[in-house]
């Protein structure tokens, strides 16, 4: 025989089949970890995407919010902007209206002022003229027209009713009576830049009493309504006694037609002369006994139609305001004479 060897195997090469076999049998990991992998970032870029969408939508939201809200504050701007313009315009004319209200007064109150001055100045320098032409007169008579008559020169003042001025005198002063009543009646409208209205009694005696009111009307009213602002009456007792009830309406306390004119009226006495020593009193005594003979007797059917007692009294209440003597004058001008 041979000989027989027996190798034993080599620990090496037991090892690496050992290994083999490990390395054949050890599970695999890798695939579960690449699907978890992949399912993590497919949920991450799901994840992601969904909130990038709600950023987005949230961006488009708060920029669609904020765009809203730009036009809103805007209008709350211009509103508040225009409620403070008409506020502060409002505040302007609250102030500015009664201001300028003012001024206007002011200066039409200055202008009205000049005026009146001017007007009164004027007024006075012609009756001082008068007073040196009628020296023979009472200084009273003076004294009382201008005050009458002064009142009414005024316009600031609220007139009231009319002046009313009647004149009288004795035969021998006739001249003086119509001379002087036309002067004053002349300072009184020219001062003015006015004319007068002047009626004579004495042309309208025969006439019917309805007529002679109808004409007497006529021309106070139109005259006053053209802008004159005197009427003189000559002879008042000469009108037919009926027609002077129309100066019921001209020379009333609280109604007459007319308030800011004046009204003379002059009356002829039956008698000579009157006295120097009759108090203004005794006057006015003597020339309503006059007229009321004058107005009311019987024997005169004419100048008793449409006038009685009662009529009488209340006219004579309206034109006896003031009731002035007037004195004879020596070397009267032939000018306002007439």
């Amino acid at each position: 025989g041979g000989t027989t060897v027996y190798f034993e195997e080599n620990p090496v090469k037991e090892n690496a089949k050992a290994h083999d076999s490990n390395k054949t049998e050890k599970p695999n990991i890798s695939a579960p970890l690449k699907d978890i992998k992949a399912d993590f970032l497919e949920k991450n870029q799901e994840c992601c995407s969904t909130s990038a969408l709600q950023s987005r939508s949230k961006s488009r939201y708060q920029s669609s919010t904020e765009k809203q809200s730009q036009p809103l504050a805007k209008n709350d701007i211009e509103s508040q902007n225009g409620f403070h313009k008409m506020w502060t315009l409002s505040l302007v004319l609250l102030i500015c209206v009664p201001l300028l209200y003012v001024l206007w007064s002011g200066i039409q109150g200055g202008t009205s002022s000049r005026r009146d001055a001017e007007i009164l100045q004027e007024f006075r320098a012609r009756m001082e003229k008068l007073k040196n032409t009628f020296q023979s007169q009472d200084p009273r008579l003076w004294r009382k027209a201008h005050v009458s008559l002064e009142k009414r020169l005024n316009s600031s003042h609220v007139h009231l009713e009319p002046a009313i001025l009647l004149l009288t005198a004795g035969q021998e002063a006739e001249k003086a009576l119509r001379c002087l009543s036309n002067e004053i009646a002349n300072a009184f409208a020219s001062s003015q830049n006015a004319t007068t209205i002047s009626i004579d009694g004495v042309d309208k005696a025969v006439l019917d009493s309805d007529t002679v009111k109808l004409e007497v009307d006529t021309q106070l009213s139109s005259g006053f309504n053209e802008g004159k602002k005197v009427a003189v009456v000559h002879r008042f007792e000469s009108l037919p006694a009926g027609s002077t009830l129309i100066f019921y309406k001209y020379c009333d306390h609280e109604n007459a037609a007319f308030k800011d004119v004046a009204l003379l009226l002059t009356v002829l006495l039956d008698e000579q002369s009157l006295r120097k020593s009759l108090t203004f009193q005794e006057v006015e005594e003597k020339v309503r006994d006059f007229l009321w003979a004058k107005f009311t007797s019987s024997d005169a059917p004419t100048s008793y139609n449409g006038m009685d007692t009662d009529k009488l009294s209340g006219l004579w209440s309206r034109i006896s305001h003031l009731v002035l003597p007037v004195w004879p004058e020596k070397g009267l001008p032939l000018e306002g004479c007439t």
